[in-house]
């Protein structure tokens, strides 16, 4: 009786006493909250600007100004959480340039540069690199990002697909055109994808003829073709760009966008990515402060 209480005993302290799973991101998480914001800002393209958190209405400055690039700018940086336990932004560098960065921090607060990557190629060689949207591919689990690049000086732009070589992600191959959305005029900019009922939506501002709407678009596959769903000032946010999607703890979706010739920062609500509440001004002061950023959910 005393061994078998010994070791009922000592199984319990080992399980209270147990490290945290070091393979679990969770477990390496240097922030702590639910939802973290990266952006830049009004006042300054080449400073990065870092919020937290708990239900993605409130949000709190954990760093900025932080992280001066190198060189150039820092404008539209969206945020990834690896399996290294670290965070990476991903933004643009220049106005007109081919290639876009990315910077690593352990805490979300000091940032280095991580990597530069050119998007010329056999496929492409850009004018203009804007806007690298992180995306962890549901379907076969791979990181990618998303950019625009256009063929001359401000359009027409496309979204394009890269894949990450490996886990280091200072390698990429393609891009491989994310077919279905036209070339015409200036084409489109700010494609941000979300993946539900296997189904690939991809929200993206279209630029041509004056309209500067976010349209939704729908496909099969990541790199498409697409088909247009919702055109137009569908979902009443008028013009407005650079959207991201999280998702609220009840499983609703949240879009942020920033209304570039309003002054707002909007954010609106939908279960199904169809139907959307009307919007609402970031409150705290933020709204018409920051800009084009990328909200990453922890947990």
């Amino acid at each position: 009786m005393l061994s078998l209480l010994l070791f009922v005993l000592g199984f319990v302290s080992a399980v209270f006493a147990a490290p945290s799973n070091e393979t679990s991101p969770l477990a390496k998480r240097q922030v702590n909250a639910r939802y973290i914001w990266t952006a830049f800002t009004s006042n300054s393209e080449s400073n990065l600007y870092v919020y937290t958190s708990a239900d993605a209405t409130t949000w709190t400055l954990l760093a900025g100004p932080t992280y001066t690039p190198p060189a150039n700018l820092i404008r539209d940086p969206s945020v990834l959480y690896h399996t290294d336990g670290k965070y990476y932004i991903a933004y643009t560098t220049n106005w007109s340039g081919q290639d876009f960065a990315i910077a690593s921090s352990t805490d979300a607060k000091t940032w280095t540069l991580h990597a530069s990557i050119s998007t010329k190629s056999s496929v492409i060689s850009p004018v203009n690199t804007w806007a690298p949207e992180w995306f962890k591919d549901p379907k076969d689990g791979k990181i990618k990002i998303v950019v625009s690049l256009s063929t001359g000086s401000y359009g027409p732009f496309k979204p394009y697909v890269y894949t990450a070589n490996d886990s280091t992600l200072k390698s990429f191959s393609g891009p491989v055109v994310m077919s279905g959305i036209p070339g015409d005029g200036l084409g489109y900019i700010d494609s941000f994808p979300v993946y539900l009922n296997n189904q690939y939506h991809l929200f993206t501002k279209h630029e041509s003829n004056g309209t500067k709407y976010i349209e939704h678009a729908v496909a099969s596959a990541l790199t498409g073709p697409y088909t247009f769903a919702q055109t137009g000032n569908f979902a009443g946010w008028g013009h407005a760009e650079g959207p991201c999607i999280t998702t609220l703890p009840d499983g609703t979706f949240r879009l942020f966008a920033d209304g570039f010739d309003s002054g707002k920062y909007i954010y609106s609500d939908s279960k199904d990515l169809y139907t959307w509440s009307a919007y609402k001004t970031l409150s705290g002061g933020l709204s018409g402060f920051v800009r084009h950023g990328t909200v990453l959910k922890q947990w």
